[in-house]
C-alpha cells in the first residue's frame, strides 16, 4: 500500500528542511515507545514517523520518493542492469552490488558516467573501487549531538508523574518549546531521555538528556520508594488515641493513632508510597506532638500532675 510520507509527518509537500525536522521531533516524543508503554499502534506509528523522516530528510531520497512514490527503493532503473536496493531498516539503506561484479549485465564498478553515481553517494559511496574493496551496505548517517538539560520539578510530579514545557534554540536562531511527560517515581538526579529532541544531524537527530532535580515539601520526604510524612498531632490525640485525615499521593486516608503514642513514632501503611517500574514502596506516618505556643499555670501544673500519675524515664537510653 503506497504510502504518504509527508501526510504521516503532517506536512505539506513544499515543506522545508527545518518545517519537516521540527515536525518530526514533535511526533516522535508523542509516539515514542517509552511514553507509550505497550501501546502497539503507537509503535507502529512511531515506527512510521522513523521511517517518513529517513527519506524526507535527506534530499536525494526525497527527491527519488516525490518521483517514484514510497515504492522508490525498488524503482531502480528502466533496464534489466540498472541498480537496485532494499531498505535496512530505521538505521539506514542496504545496497545490492552482486549484480555489478562478476557476470550480469552492469558494466565495471568505475563511477565516470553512471548514471546512478550521485544515489550512490547518498549511501556512502559507489563501487567496488578503492577504499570500498566491495563492501556491501552503505555507511549509516551520521546521527546528531544530544542536548542536556537540568529541568526542576516539585516534589508532588515526582511521585505521581506530570509534564514541563522547555523552550529549546534550535539551529537557525529559532526556538521551540516542547512539551515533556515526568514518568511517576522519578528519582533527584535522574536523567530522563527524550529520543529525536537533540541535535539534528546528517541522518538522525540526537537525544534530549534531561536531568531531574526534585524540590522540596513541607511535610514529606523521601527514601528510596517510601515516603515518610509527619503528622501533627495534639497531646489529647497522642494520650488518648485518635483517627486523623492523613493526605497522600493516592487519596486520604484515615489514620487510627494508638493511645498513648510518643512523638516520633512511625506508623505503616502498606502500599502508599512511590509505585515506579521498579516497584511500589510504603508510606511512614511519623507522629509530632505539638503543645500550645502558651500554656496557662493550671496547664502546668496539670501537666505535672500527669507526670507524677505515671513516672517515666524518657531519657534512660540517650547517650554518647
Amino acid at each position: 500500500m503506497e504510502e504518504d510520507y509527508y501526510a504521516i509527518l503532517k506536512v505539506p509537500r513544499e515543506a522545508s528542511a527545518d518545517e519537516i525536522q521540527k515536525s518530526y521531533r514533535k511526533l516522535a516524543a508523542k509516539y515514542h515507545p517509552d511514553m507509550n508503554q505497550g501501546n502497539k499502534k503507537a509503535r507502529e506509528t512511531f515506527q512510521k514517523v522513523q521511517r517518513a523522516y529517513e527519506v524526507l530528510n535527506d534530499p536525494e531520497k526525497r527527491k527519488l520518493y516525490d518521483k517514484f512514490g514510497s515504492s522508490f527503493e525498488g524503482a531502480g532503473s528502466s533496464g534489466p542492469g540498472g541498480p537496485q536496493w532494499r531498505s535496512a531498516g530505521p538505521g539506514g539503506v542496504e545496497i545490492d552490488f552482486s549484480q555489478f561484479f562478476g557476470g550480469g549485465g552492469g558494466g565495471g564498478g568505475g563511477a565516470g558516467g553512471d548514471p546512478f553515481s550521485e544515489i550512490f553517494k547518498q549511501f556512502g559511496g559507489g563501487g567496488a573501487g578503492p577504499g570500498n574493496g566491495g563492501k556491501r551496505g552503505g555507511r549509516r548517517s551520521h546521527r546528531g549531538a544530544d542536548i542536556t538539560h537540568a529541568i526542576d520539578i516539585p516534589f508532588k510530579d515526582a511521585i505521581i508523574g506530570g509534564e514541563v514545557s522547555l523552550k529549546l534554540d534550535r539551529p537557525g536562531g529559532q526556538s521551540e518549546t516542547i512539551t515533556v511527560r515526568i514518568p511517576p517515581g522519578v528519582a533527584d538526579g535522574q536523567t530522563i531521555r527524550v529520543r529525536g529532541q537533540g541535535e539534528p544531524g546528517g541522518g538522525v537527530p540526537g537525544d534530549l538528556l534531561l536531568t531531574v532535580r526534585v524540590g522540596g515539601h513541607s511535610f514529606y520526604t523521601r527514601r528510596d520508594n517510601d515516603l515518610i510524612v509527619r503528622v501533627p498531632v495534639s497531646l489529647g490525640e497522642a494520650v488518648g488515641g485518635a483517627k486523623v485525615d492523613v493526605p497522600t499521593p493516592w487519596g486520604v486516608i484515615a489514620m487510627k493513632i494508638p493511645a498513648g503514642t510518643s512523638g516520633g513514632k512511625r506508623l505503616r501503611i502498606k502500599g502508599h508510597g512511590v509505585r515506579s517500574r521498579k516497584g511500589e514502596g510504603d508510606l511512614f506516618v511519623e507522629v509530632q506532638i505539638v503543645l500550645p505556643a502558651t500554656l496557662t499555670d493550671e496547664q502546668r501544673r496539670l501537666a505535672e500532675k500527669f507526670d507524677a500519675l505515671q513516672p517515666v524515664t524518657p531519657r534512660a537510653e540517650l547517650q554518647w
